[in-house]
């Protein structure tokens, strides 16, 4: 076993109890917290693959960690630890962010372009981690486990493509970006959520799903669960896109063995805002 391999190993056996501690022994306030941490060093390497000049990089870190404090602790913003945020703002924030990767990630990746603004990558980058941590906070706040399953699809999505990929990959999703990636890896991770999806089913009325769980509703959560898939292959090659331009090969360090805070969430954040919208609409 290389070392750069035990480093990984150690790094995952460390994070992952502390994570789950967090999102199961944590309130919504606590969680919100301790995610809006990891969120805020996650905008720090993004003002960095973004080349934000020194005040520009204070100015998007402490807006990112203001807009958090606010929506957390602001009467106004009418978070409660029982219902979380009211609808509006899960429905508007995750709303944009959504409409981002559905839209406007697709037609920047697919299109090549060089986007050299810093002014539109910050505004880029804050609606995405803003949306993220609102996302993942509302989900915790509804059940952890429901938070836990959704995160779960992107992991699941990310295994399998890597192992099918490699195993009968041959025809390269996008060379440019990343080139280890394979159009077979991406059905692997299609095959792969579908089942897990169906395996669901029997959770659906403990997660609040109170209609009748007939055929139809099962092949339109099985089509959610795949495009929150396919979306979180956007937020993987967009990530891939931003390191490429600014010529590095991880986000950040603070991670041994698996780079930034960014490389390990970067398809959580194209997958976690309209998860949160699914349920928001779907459950009670």
């Amino acid at each position: 076993m290389s070392r750069v391999l035990k480093t990984r190993i150690i790094t995952a056996l460390v994070l992952i109890p502390l994570t789950l501690a967090a999102l199961f022994g944590l309130p919504p306030r606590g969680w919100g917290a301790v995610t809006l941490a990891v969120v805020v060093v996650a905008a720090a390497e993004w003002a960095e693959l973004a080349v934000l000049e020194k005040r520009a990089w204070l100015l998007f870190v402490g807006a990112t960690l203001f807009a958090g404090c606010v929506l957390l602790l602001d009467p106004a913003a009418g978070f409660t630890p029982e219902h979380g945020w009211a609808g509006p703002v899960v429905s508007w924030i995750c709303g944009a962010a959504t409409v981002f990767w559905l839209v406007v990630a697709p037609a920047w990746l697919v299109s090549g372009r060089r986007v050299t603004s810093r002014f539109v990558l910050a505004i880029v980058g804050w609606l995405v981690l803003v949306a993220t941590w609102v996302a993942v906070v509302a989900l915790q706040t509804r059940s952890p486990g429901l938070l836990l399953a959704m995160m779960a699809i992107v992991w699941i999505a990310d295994t399998a493509a890597y192992f099918v990929g490699r195993r009968f990959g041959r025809r390269k999703l996008a060379p440019s970006i990343s080139p280890g990636k394979t159009w077979e890896g991406v059905y692997g991770a299609l095959a792969a959520v579908a089942i897990y999806a169906l395996l669901l089913l029997p959770f659906a009325a403990a997660a609040g799903y109170t209609r009748s769980l007939d055929a139809n509703a099962a092949a339109i959560w099985v089509a959610l669960a795949l495009l929150l898939t396919g979306m979180s292959i956007i937020g993987d090659l967009f990530e891939s896109q931003l390191k490429r331009q600014r010529g590095v090969k991880d986000s950040g360090a603070i991670l041994p063995g698996h780079g930034g805070v960014l490389d390990r969430i970067d398809a959580l954040t194209a997958a976690m805002p309209p998860a949160a919208l699914i349920a928001h609409h779907l459950l009670r």
